[in-house]
């Protein structure tokens, strides 16, 4: 028998406080098992010592065994010493260990003053680039629609009403619970403040200008972005995951005709009518309360509302419905086209068309506010 076909065997000896293993014969794959266990069991007790004066052989296994052994001695603090290399052991430990992941101790280097405003810049170039998306977004609906009116055949009417009970319709009680509760705060609210005064009789003032301003139609618009906007990104996001929308295209289906038009004009005509249940609910709220709470009957309510508020504080809410019902469904159906081919795509786009949705909702709102204060209205 030569020395190559030698039995492999381990023998463990403690030495000055060592563990020391003497390795004879042939390491291959075979004898693998118990190395890494002998080992193991050696690194975990202290320093170690590895002697390979009377290996015959020792294969990449073996090699790699005693590199892991090494790393992790050597990443605990403690010592491990390999003796009897011949320069065949040597040159394999070594591309072993060349050959080995290392972690990555790379430090961040501080921002500079360069780095930061090169990131500021980015950032404005990527919010800018997203800006003209969202109106090459709003060019393509406005085409669509005029295409559709030439061409009244090319219009799903039937794809419109269904997007509309969707948008509108499913979303009445939600809508409409939130805005009597909105005017139930504010009538309580109001009243605790202005008895302090003995102006009472004002918080009808303050319910109805609220209301039908700004709190009526802002929190339709809130709860529309996060029912619908996401509803849009999701079901469009799936069918370009699925591959559908690339076999409309294939087919000569119009995608944007389709897809876009239906969604959007759906918000563009329900989310006026949802505003103005809202601007019911929130007012018969705060009637409810101010009667309860004030003793301001229904009947005195509705006069005062009528003297005292003019017309203008309605149509401004009004004014700003099909903005945002624009805003929210090109935001969600350009979400959608930007879904990728896997899972954690969709949901990452549908939870940033409804931040984004809401964010810009409010944004456009602020603009409405200052402009209508500028214009005196």
């Amino acid at each position: 028998m030569t020395d190559t076909l030698l039995p492999a065997r381990i023998e463990t000896s403690q030495d000055e406080g060592a563990t020391r293993l003497a390795l004879h014969g042939a390491f291959s794959l075979v004898i693998l098992t118990p190395l890494v266990r002998d080992l193991t069991r050696a690194v975990a007790s202290g320093a170690v010592t590895i002697d390979l004066t009377a290996v015959s052989r020792l294969d990449s296994s073996a090699a790699w065994a005693i590199c892991i052994a090494e790393k992790d001695a050597i990443s605990n603090g403690q010592s491990f010493q390999i003796t009897g290399l011949s320069e065949e052991s040597k040159t394999l430990l070594g591309a072993i260990k060349k050959a080995l992941p290392q972690p990555d101790t790379a430090h961040p280097k501080p921002l500079r003053l360069s780095d930061r405003l090169e990131n500021v810049g980015r950032t404005i170039a990527a919010s800018g680039q997203f800006l003209l998306e969202l109106l090459g977004y709003l060019g393509l609906f406005i085409d669509r629609m005029f295409r559709s009116i030439r061409h009244p055949s090319t219009f799903r009417f039937t794809a419109l009403v269904h997007h509309c009970t969707e948008v509108g319709v499913k979303a009445v009680p939600i809508v409409a619970l939130m805005s009597f509760l909105i005017g139930v705060v504010l009538a309580f609210q109001g009243s605790t403040q202005l008895r302090q005064f003995g102006a009472e009789v004002y918080v009808v003032d303050l319910i109805a200008i609220s209301v039908l301003r700004e709190l009526g139609i802002l929190l339709t618009a809130i709860i529309v972005a996060g029912r619908t906007a996401s509803a849009f990104t999701a079901a469009i996001g799936s069918m370009k995951m699925r591959e559908e929308i690339d076999a409309m295209r294939t087919l000569g289906i119009d995608v944007a005709g389709a897809l876009f038009v239906p969604r959007i004009l759906a918000l563009l005509l329900m989310l006026p009518i949802l505003g103005l249940i809202a601007n019911i609910s929130g007012l018969v709220g705060g009637g409810l309360m101010s009667w309860i709470d004030l003793g301001i009957s229904p009947g005195m309510f509705q006069t005062r509302l009528i003297e005292n508020t003019g017309i203008w504080h309605l149509l401004i809410g009004m004014i700003k419905a099909p903005f945002f019902a624009l805003i929210i469904g090109i935001v969600g159906c350009h979400a959608g086209m930007q879904v990728g081919s896997n899972a954690e795509s969709l949901g990452q786009k549908t939870s940033a068309s409804v931040v984004t949705a809401i964010f810009a909702v409010i944004v456009t709102d602020a603009i409405f506010s200052i402009f209508f204060a500028q214009v005196g209205v």
